[in-house]
């Protein structure tokens, strides 16, 4: 299943390249002001046309939907731009055959010197805080090229857009006990026209990341031996989420006090695990202590601030690397060795 908006440019060698592997191509025509549904039937796929542009969370909704409605048990998502090869989707079929009910994603880290610095600093921060919020480490949270089994994708309610949602997914897949798997692909970046606009959508993601961690942590700090709370239904977090002024108010309370909550947290942590035998189940199984994520947590409004003073000091012939430093020594592989 393909979401794609104005991709008439690079759709069909997608299309073509998908159907040499698959039986069946979707493309969820975005609101497209060009040939995009034209290009995509011509090349093979079916095309479920949305009638205005409301973004790749909403369509990979739509397409989502459009899978059950067809009996399928499992999809792949790729993204219609060029910046995932076809000729690698017999990977995530092998995945799946051995881990049928896992998640499979697109890992780019074997390739991660052709990730713009920006980018990948980026990447690095959401891993970090994603992983700890899916309950296992993740090699890759923003790669669109997936396997998704639709057994998973039933048992999740979804209630982002744009970006977000592929952030939603595997936090609440990980966080319901899903298996999240990766398989090695290559590191594509070029002239493709991409929709992601990095200030708004990682603002967007970020905001939500945080809110639903703030959520999970609040829930563990409390109850016992609970690492996966979204098996707890309706959980929280959906039902702050149905009505979007709330929702848009708590992601906006969360992400300015994360800070001072990680150290409410932490002494949660130290204190309440007297009384509450293995509270923060999933934190505690890492092994890392919450006082890692707390200098993490106090540290992050400081990185776009490293970032405008590197920027500042390239004018004046200064090499500076705080934004390198603060990755490095406040956002840790905490996994081990996985």
């Amino acid at each position: 299943m393909i979401p794609a908006f104005n991709a008439a440019k690079t759709l069909e060698a997608v299309v073509r390249g998908a159907l040499c592997h698959l039986p069946s191509v979707y493309v969820a025509d975005d609101g497209s002001t060009d040939d995009t549904a034209a290009v995509a039937e011509g090349a093979g796929a079916q095309v479920v046309r949305i009638g205005e542009n409301r973004g790749k969370g909403n369509a990979l909704k739509t397409l989502f939907r459009h899978a059950f409605e067809q009996g399928f048990d499992a999809v792949i998502s790729m993204d219609a731009d060029g910046q995932h090869d076809p000729a690698e989707i017999p990977k995530f079929l092998a995945a799946h055959e051995q881990y049928p009910s896992c998640i499979i994603v697109g890992s780019r880290m074997s390739e991660q010197d052709k990730i713009p610095r920006a980018r990948y600093n980026s990447m690095h921060i959401a891993r970090f805080y994603m992983s700890l919020f899916s309950n296992q480490y993740l090699e890759d949270t923003q790669c669109g090229l997936r396997l998704y089994p639709m057994a998973t994708i039933r048992n999740i309610r979804l209630v982002t857009e744009h970006y977000v949602t592929e952030s939603e997914v595997l936090m609440k897949a990980g966080d319901s006990g899903v298996t999240i798997r990766f398989v090695p692909i290559r590191t594509i970046y070029g002239d493709h026209g991409s929709h992601f606009r990095p200030i708004m959508d990682i603002t967007r993601i970020t905001a939500y990341v945080i809110s639903y961690g703030v959520t999970k942590w609040f829930i563990e700090g409390l109850v016992p031996d609970r690492p996966n709370t979204y098996l707890i239904q309706p959980h929280p977090r959906d039902i702050i989420s149905r009505c979007r002024a709330f929702d848009l108010l708590y992601q906006a309370i969360t992400a300015i006090t994360a800070p001072p909550m990680s150290i409410f947290y932490l002494i949660e942590y130290s204190v309440l695990s007297l009384i509450l035998r293995n509270n923060f189940a999933s934190v505690r199984a890492v092994g890392c202590g919450y006082w890692v994520i707390t200098v993490a947590s106090n540290m992050l409004p400081f990185v776009p601030i490293f970032g405008l003073v590197e920027k500042l000091g390239r004018k004046f012939g200064f090499n500076l690397r705080l934004v390198d430093w603060a990755i490095t020594n406040c956002y840790p592989h905490v996994w081990g060795g996985r």
